[in-house]
């Protein structure tokens, strides 16, 4: 006789902040790949447990900012190394100051983006 027992499901459902956090994650990643100047990003970026223990107070309104504005930060991080990895390809090399300048810019979106929930 055959008895079939209901196997649990693996948890697939990530923590809601799990998305938020993994997306700040590959920005910083993101950094330390172009940043030739340091080690990446401050360690005060380093935030992602505590946008994991401020997620659920802050409220639906900021998370979905937090969404749109993280989302646009992926997209223009990776629109800024997609040019410097297409000035590599060509042979140039991409100049100093323009990396820097957008390695600059992408630790403010950081630190503005984490903001929205850290408030």
């Amino acid at each position: 006789m055959l008895h079939l027992q209901p196997t649990p499901a693996p948890e697939t459902e990530r923590k809601p902040y799990a998305e938020a956090v993994a997306r700040l994650a590959s920005i910083r990643h993101a950094l330390r790949l172009v940043d030739t100047f340091g080690a990446g990003p401050s360690p005060d970026l380093e935030c992602g447990g505590r946008i994991a223990a401020a997620w659920d107070e802050a409220g639906e309104v900021r998370r979905g900012l937090f969404d749109r504005r993280s989302s646009a930060t992926v997209q223009a991080t990776a629109a800024g190394l997609e040019a410097l990895m297409i000035e590599h390809r060509e042979g140039r090399e991409p100049h100093a100051e323009a990396s820097r300048a957008m390695v600059d810019q992408i630790r403010r979106e950081l630190e503005e983006v984490s903001r929205i929930v850290l408030r």
